[in-house]
């Protein structure tokens, strides 16, 4: 397939916010390119999904400013382009940075303004068309013919778009598509996407919403888990025998970074494990270190900085156990289970149909340091990869996940650095972002520091005054409530915003979206 075919698609997409309409058009493009083989789907599955197949490009924002005029002709295929690509992925050494801006050119010059556009989005990470997963995943089952919930389940096992866009449009028919997909099972070994959860504003909202989910006219009130939210980063440890990994929340495999987590998981009872959890820094009283020593901690292979501090697993879930699935279990049976082989490294709960001692637990595990509670349903199997009902957190404040759009110089005693930040709510509809307004509260002088160095690495202009910033950094901001505002596109401004933390353990594609930050109005 060419690619103009892919960066045609992308426009048509970007252009409109019907979900409907957008899902027309990628399955449209993906019915055409089946048939050019399992090769080019798997490329332009992951460019409809506005992502390279190569992790790491070794190309900046600042080298992409300075490349050649467009080709007046299609001729580039997608194959070309992925070449072109893993060639520049593997360079390194004395020459390279030449070497991979020359390639660079060589494939923008041949490529139209249209295509250049489309391969900007993908170096930069921002194409802002708003095909989101979920819609590809959609757009795939309706072009193969299959049940799209089949389709998000082989995902969820697969932990990628990619593998399984490839085995449902390579199948010659519906059934065989099936077939195919069915064929995705937890292996230990390959990570899964994790299960999410949704936000209540309080403990009693959590509980009566998950009470009514599983509750009967006979038994109104059902029993809910509430599991302690760690003040840490998001991890999935799979054991084979002597064999540990460990993936981060986005599946990066950090395992070479946290042999205590490797060892912790070795001297527990079973030869087979995957194990859903959490990982944290802890100080002497066992109260948890700041977020950021623990997310430097688990991002170095820095062997002064790992020996400052030691990570600490907690786990509130296992999908695996010395041959026996548990994703289809419902969380009673799983914890069950959970208990018997980790109990040394296990999230602390209650089990309670009563709202007050739910409450209670959560004061206690706040007042430890901790984040919150996430109280689940205890019926519920895993559903990996959904932000499903049967999970909801609940935090002491009004916080949200936002993305950091500009920064201005900092004043007074502030000057010399990037100050104050201006947030962003993710808008699906459009794939862009919707600004809330501005903060420069909560930041202490080593988060200045950080941000000022960090915001240049992302600066796409500046005009003296203000950066504008490539939109990647979220940035957790709690807040007091909202208030109405014409000054701001989205209509709404944070009340009294103030930096919490900055969460490198997340992608902008996951900050919290503008319909989010809506409810917290009503």
């Amino acid at each position: 397939m060419l690619l103009d075919d892919v960066a045609d698609a992308s426009a048509q997409v970007a252009a409109t916010r019907s979900r409907l309409a957008k899902r027309a058009v990628l399955v449209d493009v993906l019915r055409r390119v089946a048939a050019d083989g399992p090769d080019d789907v798997a490329i332009v599955s992951r460019y409809l999904g506005g992502e390279l197949r190569q992790r790491r490009t070794g190309l900046g924002w600042r080298s992409l400013a300075s490349m050649p005029g467009a080709a007046e002709v299609p001729s580039l295929s997608v194959h070309d382009v992925d070449a072109a690509f893993a060639g520049m992925a593997v360079l390194a050494g004395p020459g390279s940075a030449t070497a991979r801006t020359e390639a660079a050119r060589a494939l923008f010059a041949a490529a139209t303004e249209r295509e250049q556009h489309l391969l900007r989005g993908l170096v930069s990470g921002e194409l802002r068309q708003g095909a989101l997963d979920a819609l590809l995943l959609d757009a795939v089952a309706e072009a193969a013919g299959v049940p799209a919930d089949v389709v998000r389940r082989a995902a969820m096992l697969a932990g990628e778009t990619e593998a399984v866009a490839v085995a449902a449009l390579g199948a010659a028919s519906p059934d065989d598509a099936r077939t195919a997909l069915d064929a995705f099972a937890l292996t230990v070994g390959r990570p899964v996407r994790p299960m999410l959860a949704q936000s209540a504003p309080d403990v009693p909202t959590a509980v009566a919403q998950l009470g009514e989910r599983a509750g009967t006219a006979e038994s109104p009130a059902a029993q809910v888990v509430v599991d302690t939210k760690l003040d840490g980063i998001r991890i999935q440890v799979h054991r084979d025998g002597d064999d540990v990994r460990v993936w981060t929340r986005s599946l990066d495999d950090i395992t070479a970074r946290v042999p205590e987590i490797v060892a912790a998981v070795r001297g527990l009872p079973a030869r087979a494990l995957v194990l859903d959890g959490e990982a944290l820094a802890l100080d002497a009283d066992g109260r948890p270190r700041p977020f950021q020593e623990t997310a430097s901690r688990s991002a170095t292979r820095d062997a002064e900085l790992a020996g400052s501090a030691t990570l600490t697993p907690f786990f509130f879930d296992v999908l695996h156990v010395d041959g026996r699935d548990l994703l289809d279990a419902p969380l009673r049976e799983r914890l069950a289970v959970l208990d018997q082989v980790a109990a040394p490294h296990v999230v602390a709960r209650v089990v309670t149909a009563d709202p007050a001692v739910a409450t209670e637990h959560f004061r206690a595990v706040v007042a430890a340091g901790q984040e919150g509670v996430v109280v689940k349903a205890a019926d519920a199997p895993y559903e990996a990869g959904r932000r499903g009902a049967a999970w909801v957190k609940v935090k002491p404040r009004h916080t949200l996940d936002l993305v950091v759009l500009a920064v201005e110089r900092g004043s007074g005693r502030r000057a010399g650095t990037l100050s104050n930040i201006h947030l962003g709510a993710r808008d699906p509809a459009t794939g862009g972002f919707v600004m809330l307004g501005k903060t420069f509260k909560g930041m202490t002088d080593e988060m200045l520091a950080w941000q000022t160095q960090r915001f240049r690495e992302l600066e796409v202009a500046d005009d003296g005054w203000t950066v504008t910033l490539r939109p990647e950094q979220v940035v957790e901001i709690a807040f007091d409530g909202l208030q109405r505002s014409t000054r701001y596109p989205g209509g709404l401004a944070l009340r009294f915003a103030r930096v919490l933390r900055y969460r490198d353990d997340k992608p902008a594609a996951e900050a919290d979206t503008i319909e989010t930050v809506h409810g917290y109005l009503t």
